[in-house]
């Protein structure tokens, strides 16, 4: 998603020692998803300077931007790099098989973060794995989890959506969908679309709702900014510059009710075959109830229709 630049504020480490590319001595070839840095090139790990400088061959979204990586890192590519992007990757993806099938490394990078994750790679990934070859990855920098983790909103489940659609029609289609979800929700949009984006999602989401919008992360001039959908549409309406992540707090779960309006539901299990334990349990789970007073309640209409 993030284009990485060097920030000067952050130095950058020691450069890595050069590597010489040597094929598997087994023969296996491998593809590996490389995270790149989001922002800030201290970021990146030692496993992938390693594997940058000793890869046989990169597939890198963009070239130059590869090239002004490594150059960033002290790095020094044995390897071969070529361009795997949206548009060419169809076409591509022969290409980089093969040369796994003969005992290649191929080190698969986008512009920043984890390919394959909004970005170029996952038609590679499925049909590497189709043919049965190593597919593995260095884990990394993600703008999802970053974004996620300084937003405040709860992080123990979540879904990610990455950019939805730019006209307003279908994009509040997408949200519509969405209206429910009770997960925290991670998307990405592009700064000139960052206030209409707020805009669709008040129209269908309410005023109540709690969202952060990250941008720049990693960077020089991060910022996250949290508060009601009004308050950062106010804000963004002014213009906004950076990548950016907009973190959506989820859907207030429906009230649970009593035990006693559940019964039915759980009469109708029992009726089709499900054992009263198992049926409880599973209406208990689904409404947030407590098994005990849901199984309480049941035998309570038991006795209620013996008598």
């Amino acid at each position: 998603m993030q284009q990485a630049k060097e920030n000067p504020e952050s130095p950058v480490s020691a450069p890595a020692p050069e590597a010489r590319a040597t094929r598997d001595p087994e023969g296996q070839g491998q593809i590996v998803l490389g995270a790149t840095p989001i922002g800030n090139l201290s970021d990146a790990s030692p496993r992938l300077r390693e594997i940058m400088a000793s890869a046989h061959l990169i597939a890198a979204e963009d070239t130059r931007n590869f090239h002004h990586l490594a150059q960033g890192l002290g790095v020094r590519p044995t390897g071969r790099v070529m361009s795997l992007h949206e548009h060419n990757e169809t076409h591509k993806i022969s290409e980089v098989l093969e040369a796994v099938r003969d005992g290649a490394t191929v080190l698969v990078v986008s512009d920043a973060g984890m390919p394959a994750v909004s970005d170029p790679g996952f038609p590679l990934v499925a049909a590497a794995l189709d043919e049965g070859l190593l597919v593995t990855a260095v884990p990394g920098p993600s703008a999802v989890l970053t974004a996620l983790a300084l937003s405040g909103l709860p992080t123990g489940r979540f879904t990610f959506e990455g950019f939805l659609p730019r006209k307003a029609g279908e994009r509040r289609k997408r949200l519509q969908a969405l209206e429910s979800e009770e997960r925290t929700m991670v998307f990405f949009e592009a700064p000139h679309r960052l206030a209409a984006f707020l805009q669709s999602l008040l129209e269908v989401f309410g005023a109540e709702r709690q969202i952060a919008v990250a941008r720049e992360l990693t960077k020089k001039f991060e910022e996250v900014r949290r508060g009601s959908v009004p308050e950062l549409l106010a804000w963004a309406q002014d213009g906004v510059r950076g990548e950016i992540a907009v973190v959506v707090s989820g859907a207030q779960a429906p009230a649970a009710g009593k035990p006693e309006d559940h019964v039915g539901q759980v009469q109708q299990l029992i009726t089709a075959g499900t054992r009263m334990k198992q049926a409880v349990a599973e209406v208990a789970e689904a409404r947030g109830l407590k098994k005990r007073e849901l199984y309480e309640a049941v035998l309570a209409a038991r006795q209620q229709g013996e008598k």
